[in-house]
């Protein structure tokens, strides 16, 4: 009896995690349509060398735990473990060229005779997403001896980066930045809430992860609307 439990909780946990970064793809393929994937169909300028880059390191990311999900979900741990190897090269790359594209990206827009100023929250959220995305990374190495807590952290550093791609839904805008962050906090807590309901107990990681990605995010959303904040960051750019 306990090796067919086993077996379904780990044939679960396959589809689980399967499902689950598909559901990833699926918002960050929509969020970045318009102004990435089908960009020549609505923009005429082409994006510069360093945002393709960048670009390009964030979708092998996601095509990363995709084909990592599926190693282990057809038992092939060795190959899993040597592509590993590049997931950590590529974390490390993601860490170098997403901050210089944000602190071009903002210092652009605030350079221009009519720039949006809200590109200092901009600024001061996307920080919070890439300490978010460091640390949690770092502790899926650390634990990578520890299958369950491992695929855990793995997959809230990969919802960690996700909040860009549900800010650029189209349909989601007009209902603004907090907006936003709440259903970002709903993509977080979904795979906690059916990850819990299954094995009838929260997951040590899910348990401290998840309240790390909201909090902080929910801090820093109101931190970088304050004045001392804005001023900050637009002395920062002067």
């Amino acid at each position: 009896m306990n090796a067919i439990a086993d077996t379904r909780r780990a044939n679960f946990e396959h589809r689980f995690f399967l499902l689950t970064i598909l559901a990833i793809f699926a918002v960050v393929a929509t969020g970045f349509a318009r102004t990435y994937f089908l960009r020549p169909l609505f923009f005429h300028d082409p994006l510069p060398l360093l945002l393709h880059v960048h670009g390009a390191l964030m979708i092998a990311w996601f095509a990363l735990f995709f084909t990592q999900t599926c190693l282990i979900a057809s038992h092939r741990v060795q190959w899993h473990k040597r592509l590993g190897v590049f997931g950590v090269m590529l974390a490390l790359a993601i860490l170098v060229v997403a901050p210089v594209v944000l602190v071009q990206g903002v210092a652009r827009e605030l350079h221009a005779p009519h720039g949006h100023r809200g590109f200092t929250v901009i600024f001061g959220l996307d920080l919070v997403i890439l300490f978010d995305f460091a640390v949690l990374v770092a502790s899926a190495i650390a634990l990578r001896h520890r299958s369950d807590f491992h695929k855990r952290l793995m997959l809230l550093a990969t919802c960690a980066i996700i909040l860009p791609a549900i800010a650029r839904i189209p349909a989601l805008i007009p209902i603004g930045v907090l907006g936003v962050l709440l259903l970002f906090y709903c993509c977080v807590l979904v795979p906690v809430i059916v990850d819990t309901v299954r094995h009838r107990r929260l997951h040590p990681t899910f348990g401290w992860g998840a309240p790390l990605l909201i909090a902080s995010e929910q801090l820093a959303f109101y931190a970088a609307h304050t004045p001392t904040w804005t001023q900050f960051v637009i002395r920062l750019f002067a």
